[in-house]
């Protein structure tokens, strides 16, 4: 088993060696659009709307992202993956960013040979169960059956938790978010466990959300963040220092309402590098010198993505919490653009 796991390893790292050499920024322009992979569907995260149009948190980054390289937030090909297909999908080439929930890690980043470019959301692993349950703590699943998506940092969190508090689980195991949440509604598992956010993202999908209960205890550290292939640094850049320009525009109070007026000018220098009308950071990145105005109008700073997306006033209704700006509290920071 180690052998294979190994031999695993390697091959992806071989992939992601290979496709690297080419150059992704120079493919993303040549072929016109940019081939992101998202999750196969979750609420307010990534998933198509009644027309087929993808939506969400995530697919903000992979539109902000286009529109920074093509000048068009719709020039995007979403593709979903798995827990299982995402990686592989990333290093054969298959997609060019990879911007589902991805929890960075120290063997993904180093064993794997991928590249995380920052984190977009500050989560950790919880437990939904039905209220009926009558089941207050996690700590009260001793011989619970539990709904758990195969290849994830998830999976290990669980078994880690159970162990070190003495307690046993039958795992069920799932493929994707949907199987998930049709396995748990069905009563095969006592308790599905997953990101935070994304079990708040399920729930928000119930027919009756009041009907489950999120569990109070938060077992990990889940930094997502989305992410390119190793060695291809260029194209690395790029995808960092644009989702930092979402960052950077809701702490410098650059939205989507007031952007086209800052863009004439102000006096704020930072302001100004930001949106191009001083400096060189755009030619740095061999990208237009409004690179980053055209990724902040695509749909809003970090901020506005994340309460059109996932906050309070929406179904899936998370707090800003830990991913609340530095100035606010949070987490969420970004290198000055200089």
């Amino acid at each position: 088993m180690k052998n294979s796991v190994l031999l695993g390893a390697l091959t992806i790292a071989g992939l992601a060696a290979g496709a690297a050499a080419a150059g992704t920024l120079d493919d993303v322009k040549a072929r016109g659009t940019l081939n992101c992979g998202v999750t196969t569907g979750l609420i307010g995260f990534a998933a198509p709307d009644a027309n087929g149009v993808w939506e969400g948190f995530d697919v903000g980054v992979c539109r902000a992202l286009a529109a920074a390289v093509l000048g068009d937030p719709m020039a995007v090909e979403f593709v979903p993956t798995t827990g299982q297909t995402r990686f592989t999908a990333l290093a054969s080439g298959e997609i060019d960013f990879l911007a589902r929930n991805t929890t960075w890690t120290f063997s993904r980043d180093v064993d794997l040979k991928f590249e995380f470019v920052g984190i977009n959301y500050y989560d950790g692993q919880g437990f939904m169960v039905p209220r009926a349950l009558g089941v207050s703590s996690a700590k009260d699943l001793d011989g619970a059956t539990v709904c758990i998506q195969t290849g994830t940092t998830t999976e290990l969190n669980l078994a880690d938790f159970f162990r070190s508090n003495n307690i046993s689980y039958e795992p069920v195991p799932i493929e994707t978010n949907a199987e998930g949440q049709q396995q748990y509604l069905a009563g095969a598992c006592d308790t599905y466990t997953t990101d935070a956010s994304g079990l708040a993202a399920t729930r928000a999908a119930f027919e009756n959300p009041g009907d489950h209960v999120l569990l109070p205890e938060i077992i990990s550290k889940e930094p997502l963040g989305p992410l390119v292939r190793h060695g291809d640094n260029e194209w690395a850049d790029v995808a960092r220092w644009t989702l930092n320009a979402l960052i950077a525009a809701e702490e410098l109070g650059v939205t989507s309402a007031n952007i086209a007026e800052l863009a004439s000018g102000t006096d704020n220098p930072e302001i100004n590098r930001l949106l191009g009308t001083e400096g060189e950071l755009g030619a740095m990145l061999g990208l237009e010198s409004d690179w980053a105005m055209k990724a902040i109008m695509a749909g809003g700073n970090y901020g506005e993505l994340f309460e059109k997306n996932i906050g309070e006033n929406t179904p899936i209704g998370l707090a800003r919490g830990l991913n609340a700006l530095w100035t606010d509290g949070g987490l969420v920071y970004t290198p000055p653009f200089r």
